[in-house]
């Protein structure tokens, strides 16, 4: 590590011990039994109704349905705006996965697809058109001016789970898992019930018709750039040549401390939005299916897991995400202990912390950016368990 870098680790460190000793008063205040530390990577039983008193109700109240998006309030949309100097240029940075036929996806039966076809009404379409999936609705114009009109459909599939075919998701590319995505069992955040929320079209609670607009403060913990400048935990380079951290590699607390040295930043603050950079994002620039094969952790994939969960959710960030899939490691020897996801159920169920997927963090790593405005606005989408409108960020690169 370098001199510098080392004097930062080590001095931000001291103030967290520090703060650590009074019961993060200065950070996250005085917690509820809901959010109690469960400082080892010990998966928790969420589904036993005997513990439910340990995570609910929410710190936010038992009738809540935002969770940690509570932290962004008016100040806090007022402070991260205030990021922005008048006298320097403000860049936007497209946070989204460009989304195309085939985007690979979590395996799930039914499938989740992205199947687009165009419509054409008003022309006849070129040779190979319908045969490539499109749809011509009429070759005649509309009206005396002759108005002709391109639209889009999605394909649909049929599954032996359901007698009716089924098409598109919210679950698919640059995502927003909600907090009525994960629970365990028949519990969801803040002790609701399955039984009682589930309805055909989604939940009657804790839908994504409670999550946005968002706009805080983001944060961009670059592990892959602190990872290059040491020159170690890197993986095989994707096809692209572009470098990606280890297929099963486990982001520590430590690399997350270095990564906040990396950037320059103080602390993690209520309300923020924590992108956590591992390259991963880059398996697909060129559609190789191989790479493809291994983004979807055929060989494992980088992340956090539990003991790093907690510790960024004593900091109460209205979202935590990164560059893959799923956030939390795969592949890795902390995966044998016969859970599943355990991270988005820490997260999501006892914080009420909503899971950034697929983001696409390069542009930010490249001008240094790490910390910006974040806007994204979810699908408003009654009783969706996620939303997938990419995401945004207002920065000013450093001057070089």
């Amino acid at each position: 590590m370098k001199p510098d870098l080392l004097r930062n680790h080590l001095a931000r460190r001291d103030v967290l011990r520090a703060a650590g000793v009074a019961g993060i008063a200065g950070l996250v205040g005085a917690a509820p039994a809901s959010a109690a530390a469960h400082p080892d990577d010990k998966p928790f039983d969420y589904a036993d109704p005997a513990n439910l008193s340990d995570w609910a109700p929410s710190r936010y109240g038992p009738a809540d349905q935002r969770g940690t998006l509570n932290e962004v309030t008016p100040a806090k949309t007022a402070a991260a705006l205030a990021l922005l100097k008048p006298h320097r240029d403000v860049v936007t940075y497209n946070l989204g996965e460009l989304m195309w036929n085939g985007f690979p996806a979590y395996k799930t039966d039914p499938r989740r697809t992205w199947e687009q076809r165009l419509t054409i009404h008003g022309y006849q379409p070129p040779p190979g058109f319908r045969e490539q999936g499109g749809v011509l609705i009429s070759p005649e114009p509309l009206g005396a001016n002759r108005i002709s009109v391109h639209e889009e459909r999605f394909e649909a599939e049929l599954s032996a789970k359901h007698p009716k075919p089924l098409a598109l998701t919210h679950q698919i590319g640059s995502q927003l898992d909600n907090l009525n995505h994960v629970g365990a069992g028949e519990l969801f955040y803040n002790g609701r019930r399955g039984t009682d929320i589930a309805r055909g079209h989604g939940t009657i609670r804790l839908g994504a018709e409670h999550m946005g607009p968002v706009v805080t403060r983001g944060l961009l913990l670059d592990v892959l750039g602190v990872k290059l400048a040491h020159g170690r935990d890197l993986g095989e380079p994707a096809g692209d040549g572009s470098p990606v951290l280890r297929d099963d590699y486990r982001i520590t607390v430590a690399d997350i401390e270095d990564a906040l040295d990396f950037g320059d930043i103080d602390r993690i603050e209520p309300g923020d939005v924590v992108l956590l950079r591992t390259g991963w994002n880059r398996l697909l620039a060129r559609r190789d299916p191989a790479d493809i094969a291994r983004w979807e952790a055929s060989r494992g994939m980088p992340g956090i897991y539990l003991r790093e969960a907690r510790w960024l959710a004593k900091f109460r960030p209205a979202i935590v995400g990164g560059d893959t899939w799923a956030l939390e490691v795969l592949g890795n020897k902390v995966n044998e202990d016969g859970t599943a996801f355990p991270v988005h159920q820490e997260l999501i169920m006892r914080h009420g912390i909503r899971i950034a997927e697929s983001y696409v963090l390069d542009g930010l790593a490249a001008d240094r950016v790490y910390r910006f405005v974040f806007i994204v606005t979810p699908q408003y989408a009654e009783g969706a368990t996620a939303g997938n409108t990419p995401a945004a960020a207002l920065g000013q690169p450093r001057r070089r």
